[in-house]
């Protein structure tokens, strides 16, 4: 993993404390800068910008409480106080001073490393700020994966080429089929369907479009997604929720570059970039039975997968740093991250990926007056989690609801993952179609009461 190595000065008369500190923090990748007195350390803190300062109160020639007052903190990340002999007084004043904490030598291990930890956190951020980060239309990143992904949009951009997106939620699927159709050079629109949230019944008609009096309903003709996207790119998000059938079509559409309405016996030429996404392994949805396997080679032209976050940790602070600058120019705010916010960013596993690390600082800035802080864990942010896989029920309660709750619970447990919801509950995908739909419609009966 790729990390900035962050600089640190350490002030000590003490050769046997420098030398050991030094030496550890260089083992770790650090950079060091190292004074044993007043005068030496003023000018080092004058001539660098550190990310750590580990300065000690008893030093030849002065006092390092002294040097804490009189260098530009707010060039460095954090200076910490050393000393052999503590006082009352130096503590009081130390409490008075911008310094970040108090420690009596000799410094334990799991202290130094939580100390360089920081440091490296304050060092990404430091970049980050002041670097133009590296992007492919709204996806950033300073990685080899990322750049390495970014390599790949742009490359296949400008082609005419099927492109299949997969990887976890969260990790920009669609942003990274957005880039393909700006780098692309094509001027029609870029038009975003889910297949999972429409209807199977109604995909047809949505996808390709419907003649009037096609069918009860069809008072007017209706230009489907291929057709509001001549000339551009259509994005099939989850398009293994597509039913089989289905897929039998928009593999024709594919291979013919033509579409017929619902309802006409005339097809009609298209001009049309497909990127399609999932967040499943497309090959395991093949074996599933979810995905056709002429469609799957078919869309095979040319696959992306997005890492997920966690594989690319070195990108938290220049996303984190982005999603902030956001913020701030919203509500017209200057709110920074801490060193010790960044760093646990960067030490989080992000199941939930962009996404997730989006909602943590949208709260965590919330909650912020002017430093942004982020809990030792990010899920204490979250509201308790309840066990996804009960249901609350009492008695009394009808089995209509019970069953409602069931079904939701099932499909939240499952992320709204449709077709493993079904096969749990023994029931088809079009009864939790239906199902769904009613649900929805009762709710907005209440709403309007």
């Amino acid at each position: 993993m790729t990390s900035i190595a962050p600089t640190i000065l350490l002030v000590d008369d003490d050769p046997g404390c420098l030398q050991a500190t030094s030496a550890h923090a260089k083992l770790k990748g650090c950079k060091v800068i190292t004074a044993t007195s007043f005068a030496a350390a003023s000018d080092a803190a004058m001539a660098h910008t550190y990310d750590l300062a580990l300065v000690d109160i008893s030093l030849p020639d002065g006092n390092g409480l002294d040097l804490i007052e009189r260098i530009a903190l707010s060039r460095h990340g954090q200076a910490i106080v050393l000393t052999g002999y503590p006082t009352v007084d130096s503590a009081i004043r130390t409490v008075r001073l911008p310094a970040a904490d108090y420690l009596v030598k000799p410094i334990r291990g799991e202290q130094l490393e939580e100390l360089l930890d920081r440091a490296r956190a304050s060092a990404a951020l430091r970049h980050a700020e002041g670097a133009r980060e590296p992007r492919c239309g709204a996806l950033i990143g300073h990685s080899r994966a990322m750049r390495a992904l970014f390599d790949k949009i742009e490359r296949v951009a400008p082609m005419d080429i099927t492109v299949l997106i997969h990887g976890e939620s969260g990790t920009g699927k669609e942003l990274a089929a957005r880039a393909v159709h700006e780098l692309s050079g094509r001027k029609g629109r870029f038009v975003a369907v889910n297949c999972g949230a429409v209807a199977p019944e109604l995909l047809p008609s949505e996808m390709f479009g419907h003649e009037r009096g096609s069918f009860t309903g069809a008072v007017r003709d209706h230009a489907g997604y291929f057709e509001q996207a001549e000339g551009g790119t259509l994005f099939l998000d989850e398009f293994t929720e597509m039913p089989l059938a289905l897929q039998t079509h928009l593999l024709r559409v594919l291979e013919e570059r033509r579409v017929t309405r619902v309802g006409s016996h005339k097809s009609q030429p298209v001009d049309v970039r497909v990127v399609a996404a999932c967040n499943r392994v497309p090959a395991e949805a093949v074996d599933q039975g979810l995905l056709r396997q002429d469609l799957y080679y078919r869309l095979m032209d040319f696959p992306i997968r997005m890492p997920a976050l966690r594989e690319h940790p070195e990108d938290i602070p220049y996303i984190a740093a982005h999603l902030l600058d956001q913020l701030n120019e919203r509500y017209e705010t200057a709110r920074q991250f801490s060193a010790e916010a960044v760093a646990r960013l960067m030490a989080h596993h992000w199941p939930g990926n962009v996404r997730e690390l989006r909602h943590v600082i949208q709260r965590a800035f919330v909650l912020a007056e002017e430093t942004i802080e982020v809990p030792a864990s990010p899920e204490a942010m979250e509201a308790p989690l309840r066990d996804k896989t009960r249901f609350d029920m009492h008695v009394g309660m009808s089995l209509e609801e019970m069953e409602k709750r069931a079904l939701l619970g099932t499909l939240e447990y499952f992320n709204h993952d449709k077709a493993r919801t079904a096969d749990v509950l023994g029931i088809s995908l079009k009864t939790i179609y239906n199902k769904l739909a009613r649900y929805a419609s009762s709710d907005e009966l209440a709403h309007k009461q």
